[in-house]
């Protein structure tokens, strides 16, 4: 296996496909409040959550250039967004881009603090392998941004050409994760029978890891959980709603419930960790919605400004307070 040096920095980018590209089964719709380029128009409500991902058995076209190094209070990371280990093909029945090598350079704090309140994210952050986590995907009901009923990537609602990885192609070549990359994780030797590996960096400093951490009731080490549930009942179905029942077809199907799950709204908890054993706010790609989270706990950095929008979290239901936070980040003991 393939062992490689990590160092700090990248580029966000959009996740809108070519106009060129729209499958023959979609129109074109121009997205209203954002003024970005058309969107493609959707009227499908309901999804069966089946997803059909293309075999990632394709050599990388080149090899995986990632530096991250901390510059004074600063953590930079330099990627050409190459994943070193197998894809897809690309281009594919449903997404018609080339993956090419990119140039991103992400600065952020290596010193990062907790704000209390959460910060819609629209790139999240950026694995040890310089690829981004974009969750979010540019698919809207009837092509309207500004409705904010956006199609969840992995619903299977829109067919996206997402790999074995949860990840496909942006039009300027970019790859990027959806959501848990299976053969990064592989590679990084994920275990359940010990705390996740570093997987990457959020944009806003905060450490990234996978599925398994320390519960908070002590229980060692464990699968972490989320805490958002879908909703029950019916979308609305006025103007320009979709209707139909809430099934996780649309990100907003998905609400919080403080306690649910292992998790704040952002996927993230004050745990400790190999890489922090006095303590950290981390987040975690988990197993279930929202497998990478939607939003920040820390101030992002403006390098992960771009990415499909509007962004955010699902309105919450909070059942609790914060508590034992403290700002800089660390977990009171």
């Amino acid at each position: 296996m393939q062992v490689l040096t990590w160092s700090v920095q990248w580029v966000a980018a959009t996740c809108f496909l070519l106009a060129g590209a729209i499958l023959p089964s979609h129109t074109l719709a121009q997205a209203r409040g954002e003024g970005g380029p058309p969107l493609r128009y959707h009227e499908v409500v309901q999804s069966e959550g089946v997803l059909s991902l293309v075999r990632a058995d394709v050599a990388p076209i080149s090899a995986s250039e990632v530096t991250i190094e901390v510059v004074g209070d600063q953590r930079v990371i330099r990627s050409n967004g190459i994943a070193q280990h197998q894809t897809g093909v690309f281009p594919n029945a449903d997404n018609p881009n080339t993956i090419s090598p990119q140039n991103y350079t992400y600065t952020v704090s290596a010193d990062p603090e907790l704000t209390g309140n959460p910060t819609p994210s629209r790139i999240f952050g950026v694995c040890l392998n310089g690829v981004p986590l974009d969750p979010g995907a540019a698919e809207f009901y009837h092509g309207d941004m500004s409705s904010g009923w956006q199609y969840e990537a992995l619903s299977g609602a829109v067919p996206l050409g997402l790999d074995d990885n949860y990840a496909h192609v942006q039009p300027t070549g970019a790859y990027h994760y959806h959501a848990t990359p299976t053969l990064l994780l592989m590679g990084l030797r994920l275990s359940s029978a010990s705390h996740s590996p570093l997987v990457g960096w959020a944009a806003d400093g905060f450490p990234i890891y996978a599925v398994f951490g320390y519960g908070a009731d002590g229980s060692g080490v464990r699968e972490l959980l989320p805490s958002y549930i879908l909703r029950s009942g019916s979308r609305p179905d006025g103007e320009g709603q979709p209707g139909g029942v809430y099934d996780g077809t649309f990100s907003r199907d998905y609400e919080y419930v403080d306690g649910v799950g292992d998790f704040d709204q952002c996927n993230g908890m004050l745990t400790t960790t190999p890489e922090f054993p006095d303590g950290t706010y981390a987040y975690f790609l988990t197993n279930e919605w929202p497998f990478v989270p939607r939003c920040h706990m820390g101030t992002p950095s403006e390098d992960f400004s771009q990415g499909p929008g509007p962004g955010g979290p699902p309105t919450a239901i909070w059942r609790g307070s914060w508590g034992g936070v403290k700002q800089s980040g660390k977990a009171e003991r």
